[in-house]
């Protein structure tokens, strides 16, 4: 017997490609729901409390809709045990699992709608609110895999399909710089100059009229981007090769502009001597140059290592399609699009040879979990791209992975697990020369000072940083720099001069179009926690902002702590909307907020 069930869109099952009557109670579609998408098996205890806390026998109600979803699943689906645990036959079909499995090959089209669309639960407030976040978590999904495959196409010579999928984002939030961005260069790519130009025209006109502010110099580069040969590249392989030397050198040393010229004339000179493997490697190094060393061409960048991983993967060059598919996974990781950077990392982690590249990718699906607050296996991973980046002497690669590992004691509240972690990443930092990299670990450093009462020395460390963030243009960094500023006038009860460095980090962290969306939602929670203080007129939109970014991008503990700001601002059931979705994330810090928030 096939199964597939379908709750994107108005919900539905099939057994043996025929449609079963639904099931008898509306809930019922709600805990099939709850039980695809939770994380790990919920204890039935806290799924009757979510879906029937007004019937007067919780754990009864739900029995009843336990056996109303065996029914219309069939026989072969269980649903038992406490922890409940569902399970389903191995070839059953689920859309919303399939957008949310890392390595799944799904088309955008097959997946319209929202999740349970036209459902609504008004007399369990905390599941409604448990589905709206859903609803837009799995929109940012499907956006994500839509945008992705957009890339594939055009990296495939597809313009016609690349420009329909982009299209299709633009439409739904004209506002996305990255979208409007791919829509102009596939309209470029596909011989479209005309329209290219005036679709950038429109862009720039509604983000001046609704932002205030135009859209970056990407766009108007991505409407010159066309397939033609670049003039002067004459076909000679040893050019070639001593261009990508010279780039990767002039890149090492610090001149980034003169390092991705020298890369863009490797990459052309490659492709007029018809070298596919020399090729994909130049490719591959100037979609990284991209994406690490200019900010603002993240989609440029994705560009070229779609282009580089699709001839490597042709040639046979191996190494070049594992830096291509880990590069496209950090990428996507920063964005928030969760699903396809799974999808990324999964297939770089396939193609990875060596301690050296393995490290790499190790380091950088950590990020993605920890981003995502699964923060055991986050340590997991970067603990062991810190030994194989020690066993190959990938220092700088251990200096970024340890200041992740600090990083997440952090946020978990273990302040003396991560004061080693980053006090070696910055030794490693200052052993390296690595300056660029420098202000992430001390700005981290320096927060965990304050952490520790220790507001003087947070403050020194933190000047640097800042500095030194500033000198480098980074807006990470920056960003991460102007928050902490406006902790420690927060701390030194300087609302008002914590409130315009708030404000000042969300403008850095906004500066360009390729924003670490982690750093954007905790500059907003930040910016949340004081002005629910403070009373602040914007409280409520700040607040919302905050769980709008971290539901969409799937950044959890974010959206725990949008719920905890506004059960400080009296919203019924938010504090419960925090326990409940708190207990799938392993950070006792979480357990002390909810427990100590109280109504301002």
């Amino acid at each position: 017997m096939s199964l597939a069930i379908r709750l994107f869109g108005k919900p539905q099952i099939e057994r043996d490609g025929v449609l079963v009557p639904p099931p008898r109670g509306r809930k019922t579609w709600g805990l099939l729901a709850y039980l695809l998408l939770c994380e790990g098996k919920p204890p039935r205890s806290r799924v009757a409390a979510l879906l029937f806390s007004e019937a007067d026998d919780p754990l009864g109600a739900l029995r009843w809709s336990l056996a109303d979803l065996r029914r219309a699943l069939g026989a072969a689906v269980t649903a038992t045990g406490d922890p409940l645990e569902l399970r389903l036959p191995a070839d059953a079909s689920v859309d919303i699992t399939a957008i949310t499995a890392p390595g799944e090959e799904i088309s955008f089209t097959h997946l319209e709608g929202e999740l349970l669309e036209g459902v609504a639960f008004p007399s369990s407030p905390v599941f409604d609110s448990w589905l709206g976040m859903m609803r837009r978590h799995l929109d940012g999904a499907n956006r994500a895999l839509a945008h992705d495959e957009a890339l594939t196409r055009l990296a495939a010579g597809d313009t016609t399909r690349a420009t329909e999928l982009a299209s299709q984002l633009v439409s739904k939030d004209p506002l996305d710089q990255a979208a409007q961005e791919l829509l102009i260069r596939c309209l470029a790519r596909a011989g479209r100059g005309r329209e290219a130009e005036r679709q950038l025209t429109e862009c720039e006109a509604l983000f001046l009229r609704v932002l205030g502010v135009a859209p970056g110099p990407e766009l108007r580069s991505a409407a010159t981007d066309t397939t033609r040969s670049a003039p002067g590249a004459v076909g000679d392989r040893d050019v070639a090769l001593g261009q990508l030397d010279a780039g990767q050198a002039a890149l090492d040393a610090g001149t980034v502009e003169p390092g991705v010229q020298i890369l863009r004339q490797a990459c052309a000179e490659a492709a007029a001597c018809q070298d596919a493997s020399l090729q994909a490697r130049a490719l591959a190094s100037l979609g990284s140059a991209l994406v690490h060393a200019v900010r603002g061409r993240d989609e440029e960048g994705a560009v070229r290592l779609h282009e580089a991983l699709r001839l490597a993967e042709g040639c046979g060059e191996r190494a070049a399609a594992a830096a291509a598919a880990r590069e496209l996974g950090y990428i996507d990781v920063q964005a928030g699009r969760g699903p396809s950077a799974g999808r990324w990392l999964m297939r770089a982690t396939e193609l990875a040879e060596g301690n050296e590249e393995l490290c790499a990718v190790l380091g950088v699906r950590g990020m993605a979990l920890s981003d995502r607050a699964h923060y055991g296996a986050a340590l997991d991973l970067l603990h062991r791209s810190v030994a194989r980046a020690e066993r190959c002497g990938q220092r700088r690669q251990m200096a970024w992975s340890l200041s992740l590992i600090g990083r997440v004691h952090m946020l978990r509240g273990e302040l003396s697990l991560a004061l080693p972690p980053l006090d070696e990443s910055l030794g490693l930092v200052a052993s390296e020369r690595w300056t660029a990299f420098q202000p992430w670990p001390e700005v981290l450093r320096a927060e965990a000072s304050l952490l520790m009462g220790r507001p003087d020395q947070a403050g020194e460390r933190l000047d640097h940083a800042f500095r030194l963030a500033c000198q480098l243009g980074d807006p990470c960094w920056e960003a991460m720099g102007a928050r902490l500023m406006g902790l420690l006038a927060a701390d030194a009860s300087n609302s008002a001069r914590a409130g315009e460095q708030l404000a000042d980090a969300l403008a850095r962290a906004n500066r360009v179009s390729d924003v670490y969306q982690w750093v954007h939602g905790h500059v907003l929670d930040s910016s949340a926690r004081l002005a629910v203080e403070t009373g602040a007129e914007n409280a409520v939109e700040i607040v919302d902002r905050l769980a709008e970014l971290g539901a969409r991008c799937g950044l959890r503990e974010l959206v725990v702590r949008a719920h905890v700001h506004r059960g400080r601002l009296g919203v019924s059931g938010a504090l419960e909307s925090a326990r409940i979705l708190a207990a799938e994330i392993d950070n006792p810090a979480l357990e002390v907020l909810i427990s100590s928030a109280v109504p301002v």
